[in-house]
Order: structure tokens, then C-alpha cells, then sequence
């Protein structure tokens, strides 16, 4: 599918000023169908990481496509329930909760993942075996674009550690717990299908401990890309494979489960598109930035990541190419990009940064006492506002005077 045309995304901006974060829903649509074709050989589930957005509009699009939903917090659960997903429907995985946030998942009646020794062993003495669980599991494998966004290692703190699977085991025999799904997740951005395969046969040698198992959850991780020359996830491949494995584990075992996975960056990353104005161009003698109304209080990506979005000129698609640092309005250095090659930038311009779905607006706070920006979704052709600008107002809103 094409990008959003400059001239389209010029009147958004136009319409609803800048900064302000456009989603395009058929990209959404098409990555979500992508994830479906590729799986179609298994019986795959797929739940959106909602982490990556979860504007109550983007949920009820996902939610019309079928898509289950994943939450990390009693928050999103309840916002996935307001946006129509079945409890069924929606997977609870939390990390460092209280157990009241557990209980309060309970009594929802979704799924639950549960990620450390602690909760798990409350969970089964309190509830035995009468409300079944998923259990997270660590693999110990290294995985990621960043290590930050790496979660499967033995220094992380996701998940229950493999090598503790005797006391899983003495938990589960104890409470009488009901163990119905073992799920892992190494990290995101991973390109090679290898880690999922891996990560498979760990679980695979796990699934024999739960009788009662359904389904492994191989969490996500796909890699999408965000500048030329990027090597993406091969879901085509790596769905051949997961069927295979699954085929064969089901021959040797007798036992059919389902396979589960949480993409959240991969179904809205590159459907996003964030569009700020330059407010100066500031030469100095080594450089010369192009500052623009906007920071990382919008976009945390580079600076907590080191993360590339393209970016281009749409004001002036003709202007002469020169290399400029593109920097935003905070008190602090909030780089978005160095010595990156645009069309000449006057004064005023546009800039559009690509693949900005995924940990954009999700991320995004009020430091500096800088409004949120507004949010943007086109469906048919058209652009509807589906989030407003923050005002003073909301700044005050929950201060005492």
C-alpha cells in the first residue's frame, strides 16, 4: 500500500495544525491480513499489543478485523473491553502488578499471564484450579533491535527463568493450579525468524510439564522497516516453519495446541506518520539544526533508542538537498536526527517523520508544560479527529490550587 501523499498530509495539517499524529487504517488492515495469510497453516491467535496505541479508536479497528488484544496493564484491559473486545479476547500481561491488579483481572474474566514466582504461587492458593493461567516464561535468549527493548535475557526481568521450572512445577502440584498457555517474548525488532524457532523448542520441551496446556505464546517481536535497506521480519517463512514445528509436535505427542502472538509495533508502526513545522533554521558554525515545534516530549523514540524514522520536506519536495540536524523545542538536546540529507527546509516548512504509529503518541507527556498533540485517523480518504489537542486545561486538570 502507498504512503499518504504529501499533498494529503499537507491538508491534515493544514486542518487540524501541527504537530499532529495521522494513522492510515487500511495500512493497519493490511499488516493485520499479512499476519493472518502468513499463519494461515496453523491455528494462530493474534493479539494487538495495545502498548504500542491504544487510542479507542485504533482498538475498535483492530477489534473489526478480528484481532484479539494484548495488555499490560488493568488499565488497557478495561479500555479493550470499552472499545468491544470479548474478555475471551483479550490477554492480561502484566509485569511488577500488584496482586490486586491480578485479581481485579480475575474478576473481569480475561486471560492472565502471570511472570513471576510470587504472584503465581498467591494466584494458586487462592484460586486452586478453578480460573486457568498462562505462565511467562524467560528463555534466556538474546533478541532485539536495541537492548532496551530486549526482554527475553537472563538479566531481564520479564518472565519466570526456565532453569525455575521445578518450583513452577512444585506450585502447580501444590495449588492444583490450571495451566493452560506458557508464553515467551525475547524483544522487538528481531529479524531473524531463528530466534522464534528457538524460543519454540524451549517451549516445546516445557509443554509436556502441563496437561492441561492449549496454547504456546510466542509473544512478538516482527521487524518492520523504518529506513532503506532495513531487513524485516520474514512472517512467510517463519509461519512455514511455526506450522511445521507445530505439525510434528502434534504427531509425536498426540496433542494439538494453538499458537499465540502479540504484534503491536508490526500492525501500526508504519501506518503512523507524526507532521511538525520548522520553527527556525540556526546555523552555527559546525552545524546548521532545523528546530521544529515539537521534542521528544512527542517523540521519544531517537533519543531513548537511537531510533531512525525517515523524514522528509513536504513543503518543499523540489528544494535542493542539504544536511541539516533536526532538533525539537525542549530545554534539553532532543535530536531527532543528525546530519540527515532534506529538501532545502525554509522557515515554516513541513516535515513529516514516517513509521510513527508504533511508541509515538503512546509515549508522549507534558514535560516543559507542552500540549499533546493531536491525533488523526484517515479511513477512505478521509481524516477524522480522533483525539483533540491538549489546552491549558488539561494541564490543570488534576492540580489543587
Amino acid at each position: 500500500m502507498e504512503n499518504l501523499s504529501a499533498d494529503f498530509l499537507t491538508q491534515v495539517a493544514e486542518e487540524f495544525d501541527t504537530p499532529v499524529y495521522v494513522y492510515h487504517a487500511e495500512k493497519i488492515a493490511e499488516q493485520y491480513l499479512k499476519l493472518k495469510s502468513a499463519f494461515r497453516s496453523s491455528k494462530a491467535k493474534f493479539f494487538y499489543a495495545c502498548k504500542a496505541l491504544t487510542n479507542i479508536n485504533i482498538l475498535k479497528h483492530l477489534h473489526s478485523l478480528g484481532s484479539g488484544l494484548d495488555c499490560v496493564s488493568i488499565n488497557e484491559v478495561h479500555l479493550g473491553l470499552m472499545a468491544g473486545f470479548n474478555k475471551a479476547d483479550i490477554l492480561f500481561t502484566p509485569n511488577c502488578v500488584d496482586f490486586n491488579e491480578i485479581l481485579e483481572a480475575k474478576e473481569l474474566g480475561v486471560n492472565i499471564n502471570i511472570d513471576n514466582i510470587s504472584i503465581l504461587e498467591q494466584f494458586g492458593n487462592t484460586f486452586g484450579n478453578s480460573y486457568p493461567v498462562c505462565i511467562r516464561l524467560n528463555p534466556h535468549i538474546m533478541a532485539g533491535g536495541n537492548f532496551k527493548i530486549s526482554t527475553g535475557h537472563i538479566d531481564s526481568k520479564f518472565g519466570i527463568s526456565i532453569h525455575q521450572i521445578r518450583h513452577i512445577e512444585r506450585i502447580v502440584k501444590t495449588t492444583h493450579l490450571n495451566i493452560e498457555g506458557i508464553h515467551m517474548h525475547t524483544g522487538s525488532e528481531i529479524k531473524d525468524i531463528n530466534v522464534f524457532l528457538m524460543g519454540l523448542e524451549v517451549m516445546f520441551s516445557m509443554a509436556g510439564r502441563f496437561a492441561d496446556l492449549k496454547y504456546i505464546d510466542l509473544g512478538s517481536g516482527f521487524k518492520v522497516s523504518y529506513q532503506h535497506g532495513d531487513k524485516e521480519t520474514e512472517v512467510n517463512l517463519l509461519g512455514e516453519k511455526v506450522a511445521e514445528a507445530f505439525l510434528k509436535f502434534e504427531e509425536e505427542t498426540g496433542k494439538k495446541l494453538e499458537v499465540w502472538f502479540e504484534p503491536g509495533k508490526y500492525l501500526v508502526s508504519e501506518a503512523g506518520y507524526f507532521i511538525v513545522k520548522a520553527n527556525v533554521i540556526k546555523q552555527t558554525p559546525a552545524t546548521v539544526f532545523v528546530g521544529v515545534n515539537s521534542g521528544f516530549n512527542h517523540l521519544i523514540r531517537p533519543m531513548m533508542y537511537d531510533a531512525f524514522h525517515h523524514i522528509e520536506n513536504i513543503s518543499n519536495p523540489a528544494g535542493i538537498p542539504r544536511i541539516y540536524t533536526v532538533v525539537g523545542n525542549i530545554c534539553e538536546t532532543d535530536t531527532f536526527a543528525w546530519d540527515r540529507t532534506l529538501n532545502e527546509v525554509r522557515e515554516g516548512d513541513l516535515l513529516v517523520f514516517y513509521n510513527a504509529g508504533a511508541y509515538g503518541f503512546e509515549m508522549a507527556s507534558n514535560f516543559n508544560s507542552r500540549l499533546k498533540p493531536a491525533e488523526v485517523m484517515v479511513k477512505n480518504n478521509k481524516a477524522i479527529l480522533i483525539r483533540r489537542r491538549d489546552s491549558m486545561e488539561d494541564l490543570l486538570r488534576n492540580q489543587i490550587l
